[in-house]
């Protein structure tokens, strides 16, 4: 693995070693995706994954994974007791490197079992450092951002070793760029893409949605069965502002990546709501895709299907947090299980709870629970089998 001719300066050139952020509920899946990606020596960690990669790599699996949240690379990491100390050794890193006193910057910190004991403080410090690095060298501070920046920059500081990293993903990847409306309470999309993962769905069996929501799930399951990348919509990578990125090695990552994308069927992937706005917005989510008009939406209570024998059910319903507490979810729920005994013969239905204590008024005993959270919520993914 070679990243370039350049000098060896920062630590992720000299051990070709990343940190991937995933939830800790779905890292075995994640780190496994990583594998399929190209990463080598791949490690579980605190709240996500070590890994190694060529640049190849590291630009595949964030322009590819359904999975990670950021890719991470260390630029530098030491025994650190006091924020006075972390100042003067983010002072010591090249940050002219990355990007120059025009662009925007943002700091994102984790702090744990540490004499530092506000990450928020951690982060005013490295903020100031590479303000007054820049103000120094170039007499020019380049502005904090917030919500768009150029670049970020993460601190990491456990039992009192920081670690301080350039985000690759340049921003959270489950920003996918195809949900430009939505409905009340979204699925956050790597969520949706573990479920899908979780359920095993190979395209073997159609996949339906009865709850479909602004079709987060629907989506994830095209883009999964037809190997479309995560990253399709995304302006720009990280990896971009990096010393050593290589722009033609990256086309070729793109291409190649792009190359491998397969037609999905009609009528694979279907879907339906009781709410004409969350058909309409879901339409229009999925008509962003490459493909996305294959997949069916209609209005329709789930009550009212006539038959979904043989398939793969996939669904997130609502639940009292999402819509209020005024809906009669019990007995929701209860018709659900109803329906699925019902009307579902041969057909395996893979439920998310966001409210587990949901569960019991299904009805119906599940072949798996597994813990998945969502947007805060401790939720449970169900796997139900109709005989």
């Amino acid at each position: 693995m070679d990243f370039g001719h350049l000098p060896i300066m920062f630590e992720y050139q000299r051990t070709n070693r990343f940190f991937a952020q995933t939830q800790e509920e779905i890292g075995e899946l994640g780190a496994k995706e990583l594998g399929e990606l190209g990463a080598q020596n791949i490690k579980p960690g605190f709240r996500g994954i070590f890994f190694e990669a060529d640049k190849a790599g590291l630009y595949r699996i964030n322009y590819a994974s359904r999975l990670i949240s950021r890719v991470l690379a260390p630029l530098t990491s030491f025994r650190c007791h006091n924020t006075d100390y972390l100042y003067r050794k983010a002072k010591e890193i090249s940050w002219e490197d990355f990007f120059n006193p025009r662009q925007t910057f943002a700091v994102f910190s984790s702090v744990s079992h540490s004499s530092i004991k506000h990450s928020q403080y951690a982060s005013l410090r490295l903020k100031d450092a590479i303000a007054d690095y820049f103000l120094e060298k170039f007499g020019q501070r380049p502005s904090v951002q917030r919500i768009e920046p150029d670049v970020w920059i993460n601190l990491h500081i456990e039992n009192n070793r920081a670690v301080i990293s350039f985000d690759t993903s340049g921003g959270s990847l489950h920003r996918r760029g195809y949900r430009d409306e939505t409905v009340e309470a979204p699925m956050q999309e790597i969520v949706a893409a573990a479920i899908i993962r979780l359920s095993g769905w190979d395209g073997s069996k159609p996949l339906y949605d009865p709850m479909c929501g602004s079709g987060t799930l629907l989506i994830e399951a095209l883009m999964a069965y037809g190997r479309v990348p995560s990253g399709l919509f995304r302006k720009r990578f990280g990896f971009e502002f990096m010393p050593d990125f290589d722009a033609a090695l990256w086309q070729g990552v793109r291409k190649e990546t792009l190359g491998a994308v397969r037609d999905v069927p009609q009528d694979l992937i279907e879907g339906s709501d009781v709410s004409p706005e969350a058909v309409a917005t879901a339409r229009k989510n999925a008509r962003t895709l490459p493909q996305g008009e294959r997949i069916s939406l209609k209005v329709m209570d789930f009550r009212a299907i006539e038959d979904l024998a043989e398939r793969v059910i996939i669904t997130n319903p609502p639940y009292g947090i999402r819509l209020g507490k005024d809906q009669n979810l019990a007995s929701l729920y209860k018709d659900l299980g109803d329906f699925l005994k019902k009307k579902c013969k041969g057909s395996q239905a893979y439920i998310y709870f966001g409210n587990r204590e949901l569960i019991p008024y299904i009805g119906l005993r599940p072949s798996w629970k597994k813990a998945l959270k969502s947007g805060g919520l401790d939720g449970r993914l169900a796997k139900f089998e109709m005989y």
